[in-house]
């Protein structure tokens, strides 16, 4: 009776999809425990062997839950809206709904082949209009909050009108702009509704703004820091510039000590935890004014040593400061523009991590020093970002690195305001160095100096004491099609919200998915995108009036809308009245466990931490962090293969061909070249013994410039690393090399590169689940995704591994087979047996609960090499061991389990009991040495005393022809150890 894998998995497959055997209920007396996976954006490559590791890993946790006897959710849907759906469309015609629906088709299909125990009742897509709905309600919450610092949480908008009616803004103490001013409650009576609603804009925690974004033109829409990597777009490798655009924000900066402190309250990765604190980036120092020379205007600037002060020198603001253009002195200004156009091709994230590159240009505008009075220039240089802080730096040269530079570079004095330090070389970082040259500051350590000036810029009325963070609002639009719409009207040219009872407002229909002639986003080609506030829905665009009928907002939200609130709605999937019923969220409350990839943690898992915490303020959750324990799992490598292209260049350009060099040929061919490269071209040829180039040997018109590694499909190579070249001058993806030439080595073969790296379909080195699972079955990708390392790890992929893990579910299966029948015994188990069992279950639920799950395969394996030995076939043993291995190879634990003659399925099965009686041992196999040398074994038991060793130990047969009649000196006994025989 053989291991038939497809057969058994297809048909398990069958019976957990027909028979809703993973479906979780929101009203059980059993614990609940919340397993979930960070959806995918099912792209239309579909999954490769890297993607289902964190699921799987997540698969095992949940099944044991549920033999643990927990009501378990394991839900999972798809982050549907996204950027590549829309460049297909652009590029095809093809709906974006429908390209996803067809991605989502293939997902689903690997995703049940390789057999997760998803409640797939509860699947969602943040691009159903069902789910999205919720998604434009949350936001108008945000458009109808702010925040009051007071009670340190959000607040209705409503509330903060009733204060601006009775007393004006004087007495509210709220995150708001830093430009708002002071009314009282008759200047609030007397505003217009225009400008009553341009004043909430600046205090609600979504609100529209001029705000320096990333623009990628190419893809015609902004793109947040985490989309551009290099400089350039992730998606394309398009270049993205820097430009100001009215857009809606999210104001996040208002959470962002609670974001901090909520980090002590949850079990997330270190690292993890570390990330987000960085880009928080809390601060504490003082806020300066600097008044300009010969302007009523001030420049403000945070810095967390204001003890440093007088060693200003210079002031450097962002390029994109809002004061540069109105500074800037003629003599200057087309340098200045130059310098600002360069910068704005530069990403914010290249500027920061860029410390080597020294640039800047001189405004020709000064400002006053708050003590002093002196006249101190102004400066701009793209290390100062526009976003962070007040998007200006006081440099105190003598203090800072980078100042210090600058200041070299650029020829500007460098005071030095610390004690016995010297300065000739480099900056004085030393946060304990004593201050001098700076007034009544002289002799303080920076501490004391420190307070001692947030007071006399406070008494001056040229500072105050402030917390500052890094982080800043989060931009919340995209200039794309495929996205959720924005639930806004516009009337008078200031947003109104829709009304939850009318949500969702559709996506429209467009012709095209570009953004419009005048450039207006993609929803701008929409014919009817207005809405009717009369009949409330949407109308043709030509019966907009300004009366009743206004137009829509164009953009659309960004990805991280729908996934900053999904773990919530799999609570209560289905419910068409909330995101999800306060019975469900009381009874779920929060994910158990968590399982995604670290580089979302600036992106997703702080966008999500802040929702949810808005959320719980306006008490539609119960808890204001959602996920108790975050696991991020590893990267799965893949092994990619090259080819190398010989670079030469010939005289006559029609004479030149492409040439591939086998991999130990090249090696000579470098080698050899290094040992002759003064010699000529000719002479190289000669040399090398290129038999296939001889029509080449001699032409010294060639130009040799090496060799550039070319990547090959992987699966065109074999085992032995050769390369199919008549598969390769085949492949449609390299027709342009249908006639190049090949270098092989002197046997005929050619030999590729290898490199380990990220799996990805545009280094050709992806497997895919597929195949692995059609030739060794999907419980075999499992465990051996498992076995190739901790979770946390990056781990390569090699094929040829996976022989190993397959031969084992074979050797398994074959315990519970007698005679090519499936048949066990009913006899009692041996104390050998059990023992094994019992250990294996001690281990395996210590790997499960530290996530260690490569030594649990490691641990099967053992166990059954051991039970084979002892030709173990006994139902006491094999039925618990068909329960262990159930969450790592469910189909052929359920095979097992209802050939064992059960007929419900394994998957809430108690798991077994570890028994610690069954690893007690009775007897010890004592080593009995003579002078030291171990000679022979005894097994005794461990309830002997010492005198009743050494007596078994002396009437033994062995010892006494060890002996051979001589009395020795002493014996040694040390009970549970050694005997030792003297003499």
């Amino acid at each position: 009776m053989k291991y038939h894998f497809n057969e058994i998995e297809a048909k398990w497959q069958k019976y957990w999809a027909s028979n809703d055997t993973f479906k979780a209920k929101n009203n059980s007396n059993k614990p609940k425990f919340y397993v979930l996976d960070m959806f995918p954006y099912p792209s239309g490559a579909g999954l490769h062997v890297g993607h289902p590791l964190g699921y799987i890993a997540s698969d095992i946790y949940a099944r044991y839950k549920r033999h643990k006897g927990f009501n378990v959710l394991h839900p999972m849907g798809y982050d549907s809206f996204g950027l590549p759906a829309e460049q297909y469309a652009i590029q095809t015609g093809q709906h974006p709904a429908k390209t996803t629906e067809t991605n989502i088709a293939t997902y689903r299909r690997q995703m049940d082949q390789i057999g997760f125990s998803f409640d797939w009742s509860r699947e969602i897509r943040t691009s159903n209009p069902d789910y999205y709905k919720h998604t434009q309600w949350i936001f108008s919450q945000l458009f109808d909050s702010y925040y009051c610092k007071d009670a340190d949480q959000a607040r209705p908008i409503s509330a903060l009108i009733t204060i601006f009616e009775k007393e004006g803004n004087t007495t509210v103490n709220a995150v708001c702009d830093e430009d708002i001013t002071s009314f009282s409650a008759q200047d609030w009576k007397q505003f217009t509704l225009i400008q009553k609603q341009e004043i909430l804009l600046k205090y609600r925690l979504t609100f529209l703004s001029d705000t320096e974004v990333n623009w990628c033109p190419a893809l015609g829409t902004v793109l947040a820091n985490d989309e551009i990597v290099n400089g350039v777009s992730e998606r394309g490798g398009h270049p993205v510039v820097r430009k100001k655009m009215k857009q809606w924000s999210m104001r996040i900066t208002a959470y962002a000590q609670r974001l901090l402190d909520g980090l002590d309250t949850i079990d997330w990765p270190q690292s993890l935890k570390d990330a987000q604190t960085n880009w928080i980036g809390r601060s504490e120092g003082a806020m300066v004014h600097f008044k300009i020379k010969d302007s009523d205007k001030s420049i403000s600037v945070f810095t967390t040593r204001p003890d440093t002060i007088f060693g200003v020198s210079f002031m450097t603001l962002a390029p994109e400061h809002e004061l540069v253009a109105e500074i800037t002195t003629p003599e200057n200004k087309a340098a200045v523009e130059k310098y600002i156009k360069a910068t704005a091709k530069r990403s914010e994230r290249d500027r920061m991590a860029d410390v080597k590159t020294i640039s800047g240009q001189f405004t020709g505008a000064y400002v006053a020093h708050p003590f002093t009075g002196e006249a101190i220039p102004i400066w701009i240089g793209d290390y100062v970002l526009a976003g962070y802080g007040t998007g200006a730096v006081m440099a105190v040269p003598c203090g800072d690195q980078r100042d210090y530079d600058f200041a070299k570079h650029f020829a500007i004095p460098i005071p030095n305001i610390f004690r016995d330090i010297d300065i000739s070389e480099h900056a004085c970082e030393d946060k304990d160095a004593v201050i001098a040259n700076s007034d009544f500051l002289d002799g303080m350590p920076a501490k004391k100096a420190i307070k001692k000036m947030i007071y006399e810029l406070e008494q001056k009325g040229m500072g105050t004491g402030k917390i500052n963070y890094r982080l800043r609002d989060a931009v919340f639009s995209r200039q794309r099609y495929w996205g959720e719409p924005f639930p806004v009207y516009y009337k008078d040219g200031m947003p109104q919200i829709i009304a939850k009872e009318h949500l969702p407002v559709l996506l429209p229909e467009v012709e095209k998915y570009l953004p419009t002639d005048d450039g207006k986003p993609p929803l701008g080609n929409a014919t009817k995108w207005a809405w009717d506030t009369v009949n409330n829905e949407v109308v043709d665009n030509s019966q907009i009036d300004d009366k009743t009928i206004f137009p829509l907002e164009l953009n659309t939200m960004p990805g991280w809308a729908g996934s900053s609130w999904y773990f919530n709605r799999y609570m209560d999937a289905h419910n068409t009245d909330a995101f999800a019923s306060k019975e469900a969220l009381a009874y779920w409350r929060d994910v158990d466990l968590y399982i995604g990839g670290s580089e979302h943690a600036t992106g997703h898992l702080l966008y999500s931490r802040f929702w949810q915490k808005f959320l719980f303020d306006k008490g539609f959750v119960p808890v204001d962090e959602y996920a108790k324990k975050l696991i991020n799992q590893g990267m799965i490598l893949g092994t990619s293969a090259f080819i190398y292209r010989w670079e030469y260049a010939h005289e006559d350009a029609a004479k030149e061909k492409t040439i591939f060099v086998s991999k130990h040929k090249m090696e000579s061919i470098i080698k050899e070249r290094a040992s002759i490269e003064k010699s000529k071209r000719n002479q190289v040829h000669e040399n090398l013994d290129l038999a296939a180039t001889t029509d080449r040997k001699s032409n010294a018109k060639e130009q040799w410039s090496g060799f550039t590694p070319i990547h090959v499909n992987v699966n065109m190579v074999n085992a032995s690393n050769e390369l199919d070249i008549a598969a390769f001058k085949n492949d449609p993806i390299h027709s342009a090399y249908q006639d190049a030439e090949f270098i092989t080595e002197a046997d005929g073969t050619f030999i590729v590169g290898r490199e380990v790296e990220k799996m990805s379909k545009s280094k050709y080195n992806v497997v895919n689940p597929d195949d692995i699972c059609h030739d060794y079955g999907a419980d075999t990708l499992r465990m051996y995704e498992m076995f190739l390392g901790p979770l946390e790890q990056a781990k390569p992929w090699n094929t040829a591994g996976i022989t190993g893990v397959h031969g084992f579910l074979k050797k398994l299966w074959k315990r519970y087979i007698v005679n090519d029948t499936f048949s066990v015994s009913d006899e009692e188990p041996s104390a050998e047996e059990l023992k094994i069992l019992h250990k294996t279950i001690k281990k395996v639920e210590e790997d499960i609960a530290n996530f260690s799950f490569n030594t649990s395969v490691s641990t099967f394996m053992i166990a059954v090499n051991e039970l084979t030995a002892l030709q173990c076939n006994k139902r006491a043993i094999l039925e618990p061991l068909a329960v262990l291995i159930e969450p790592y190879a469910p189909h052929l634990a359920e095979e097992l389990w209802q050939q064992l003659g059960h007929k419900e399925s394994i998957a809430h099965v108690p798991f077994p009991k570890y028994e610690e009686k069954y690893l007690v041992e009775s007897s010890k196999v004592y080593p009995i040495s003579f002078n030291g040398k171990m000679r022979f074994t005894m097994e005794l038991s461990l309830d002997l005393s010492k005198e009743a060793i050494e007596k078994a130990v002396m009437s033994y047969e062995k010892t006494q022809k060890q002996l051979a009649g001589r009395t020795p000196k002493k014996v040694i006994v040390v009970p549970g150890k050694i005997v030792n025989i003297v003499g």
